[in-house]
């Protein structure tokens, strides 16, 4: 009568129903021996069985337990049926207690967790934000200077032309005011962002230092390279430093390899590492360094120039990153066609 309560764990409908079972079968037992109407261990077996019955299952599982046990023990003591239905609920009232908190904890771990990933999209936003400051200002700036400049070019302006770009000039230098003043919310007194934004260029950098940390990197560039809008080649340098990093955390002494393709309309980004070698190691200055939140960061990054991101283990146990950057509508959008000598490789008199 007691052996179902070694499947109580891995199996509380089934313990359940054979101590019910083996109940009703010891009765006629309990009845010529004993004189009683049931043996006591079956009945401690089975209330035990409810509670876990009711701690495991939801309401109408529940409520059916309760109601069969109810009914037998007032079958066999019709004259306490109060007695009968209080020490039936017990077990049961005890269950669904613990059922109730089991949930309530793992909403609210689950609660946590989704707090942890809103605050960790939000903080790399502002991450973002702050970083591209500089580019946004630059072209602003940039914007302002050539719209003072423009009438000094031209011998006796219009009077209407010199008002316009002058009404340009003071937008852009609106602009610029507004933008600071928004960057001033997002930064800290810790945060003096003194340092120029890097690049892609900045490519080989970012392999040295994995390589300083003992990592085993490949690097591979295909396409013809373009010079890349500051946006996109800020954000290519954070998902590689990023992706690095993680592959440094969490795959050890896993050989790296890095793929860089120009396309004719976006920018593929690809950081695939091998199954980690080396536990337990520390990681190296560049792991430390990545700064952003993982994952959460580099989908941002890629989310906010219309890109995609995607993360998944590779067959041998390792870690594929795949970011794919537009950058070609965003880099001619009111460019003028470059010249062919700049095509080639050579500079034109003007970019020199």
């Amino acid at each position: 009568m007691t052996l179902p309560l070694l499947l109580r764990d891995r199996r509380p409908g089934l313990a359940w129903t054979l101590t019910v079972l083996s109940c009703l079968c010891s009765v006629g037992v309990a009845r010529d021996l004993l004189h009683a109407p049931f043996l006591t261990a079956g009945v401690v077996a089975l209330f035990y069985c409810l509670y876990t019955v009711a701690a495991r299952y939801d309401r109408p599982i529940t409520t059916a337990g309760w109601v069969i046990c109810l009914a037998l023990g007032s079958a066999f003591l019709p004259q306490n049926a109060v007695g009968v239905a209080i020490l039936v609920s017990m077990p049961v009232l005890l269950g669904i207690n613990v059922r109730a908190r089991r949930n309530a904890q793992h909403e609210l771990v689950e609660q946590r967790q989704r707090h942890e990933e809103e605050r960790a999209v939000l903080e790399e936003r502002q991450r973002i934000a702050r970083e591209l400051h500089d580019v946004v200002a630059h072209h602003m700036s940039v914007i302002a200077i050539h719209a003072e400049a423009a009438p000094y070019k031209v011998a006796d302006p219009p009077a209407e032309l010199a008002e316009s770009f002058a009404d340009i000039r003071s937008s852009a230098l609106e602009g610029l005011t507004e933008l600071r003043r928004i960057l001033g919310v997002l930064r800290t007194e810790h945060d003096p962002q003194t340092v120029p934004q890097p690049g892609l260029d900045r490519l080989d950098e970012i392999v040295a230092s994995a390589r300083n940390g003992g990592v085993s990197v490949t690097t591979t560039v295909s396409g013809a390279p373009a010079p890349l809008p500051q946006g996109v080649s800020l954000s290519a340098y954070r998902i590689l430093q990023e992706a690095l990093s993680n592959a440094m955390k969490h795959a050890p002494g896993a050989s790296v390899e890095v793929g860089v393709a120009y396309g004719r309309n976006a920018l593929t980004l690809r950081v695939v590492n091998g199954p980690g070698s080396a536990p337990g190691r520390e990681p190296s200055p560049v792991a430390a360094a990545g700064g952003g939140h993982g994952l959460v960061g580099m989908r941002e990054r890629a989310a906010m120039l219309g890109g995609e991101l995607v993360a998944e283990p590779t067959p041998d146990g390792g870690f594929a990153v795949t970011a794919t950057l537009p950058w070609a509508a965003t880099a001619h959008r009111g460019t003028p066609p470059r010249d062919p000598a700049r095509r080639r490789g050579g500079p034109t008199e003007r970019e020199t």
